[in-house]
């Protein structure tokens, strides 16, 4: 049976907001939810079974509440919208908070944008030390920078800190011409790539200079104590179990700490452990050290990398218990052989 649900009558902006562009996010639920959405004159029907048109109806209200507190609807929202509807979350897209870490230097708010980031976000105010672990994309980092920046700006910290261990990824680039530096700082492009949005090149630049901000591999910061900073480990599955420890006992009096890391993409040698995974073990029950785990949904780039995530996620699932049943039998196998 087919139900035929109206809207009442909508602000005109906030419904080009949510129809996006040729109205490709309407078509994007239409799809989605299995309904036929139809604007008569700013006044919203939708057709289809009724289960799908109320997920329908929510949805669109959820966007135009959120349209209607300023915020613009981009794919990623729309995504991010159906996807809480997949996994029958809780959760809404309202509940994502409207407080602004941020502006970079073009103006534009750096914010939470999934649950998942949020959650990340207040467990860095709470926490001393906090890992976020999770796959590309999903503003691991970036969101850490951001806090630190504001932080830093605000008086909290004296300096920031930012490190990553120099592991190539799958390539070998020792032999490239230059001193230490000029072989390191491709390791840490992306660290400075976003220090620039943020911060601005001149501000950046400058701030180094007086030695307040550091961009360093990881072997700099072995036998120092770092206090009232604010230190960010990248790329943290790609330490060993000496590293971390290294760099962990380094924080000191006033310091923050934030590790971020995707325990999916290791450049590590086949037979070491990651400092990340070891951790991960050792400490999840400290006060103090919180565990963010974000996954495909937290995704903010591009749509289509948020289903490449979520391709490799399923592969390496149907893997792993392929690994598992094989074993099984195996198991099963040498106890009737024995």
């Amino acid at each position: 049976m087919e139900t035929v649900y109206s809207l009442s009558e909508l602000n005109s902006e906030d419904l080009k907001n949510v129809f996006g562009q040729f109205d490709c996010h309407i078509k994007k639920i239409e799809k989605e939810l299995n309904v036929d959405i139809v604007d008569r004159n700013g006044s919203l029907k939708i057709n289809g079974d009724e289960n799908s048109v109320r997920d329908a109806c929510k949805m669109i209200d959820d966007l135009i509440k959120l349209s209607e507190r300023g915020n613009t609807i981009d794919e990623q929202k729309i995504d991010y919208a159906i996807s809480l509807k997949e996994e029958d979350s809780s959760g809404s897209i309202l509940d994502i908070g409207e407080e602004i870490i941020c502006h970079t230097v073009s103006g534009r708010p750096v914010k939470p944008k999934t649950l998942g980031q949020m959650k990340y976000v207040e467990a860095i105010k709470k926490n001393m030390i906090v890992f976020g672990i999770g796959p590309a994309g999903t503003g691991k980092t970036y969101l850490a920078m951001a806090m630190a920046i504001t932080a830093f700006k605000a008086g909290e910290v004296e300096r920031i800190i930012l490190t990553r261990p120099a592991i190539e990824a799958g390539e070998k680039l020792g032999f490239l011409p230059g001193d230490l530096q000029s072989k390191v700082d491709p390791y840490l492009r992306p660290l400075y790539d976003a220090l620039y949005q943020i911060m601005g090149a001149e501000s950046f630049l400058r701030n180094m200079e007086k030695g307040l901000i550091e961009v360093a591999p990881l072997a700099y910061m072995r036998g120092r104590t770092l206090d009232n900073a604010y230190i960010i480990l990248d790329e943290a599955q790609n330490t060993t179990q000496a590293q971390m420890k290294m760099f962990l006992t380094r924080i000191g009096f006033g310091s923050k700490v934030v590790v971020t890391g995707d325990d999916t993409q290791k450049d590590l040698p086949r037979d070491v452990v990651s400092g990340l995974d070891i951790a991960q073990r050792v400490l999840n029950r400290v006060e103090g050290i919180s565990f963010i785990n974000l996954t495909s949904k937290d995704v903010v780039r591009h749509p289509l990398v948020q289903k490449i995530v979520k391709a490799y996620e399923d592969y390496e699932l149907k893997l792993t218990k392929k690994k598992n049943k094989d074993n099984s039998v195996n198991g099963r196998n040498r106890k009737k052989q024995s």
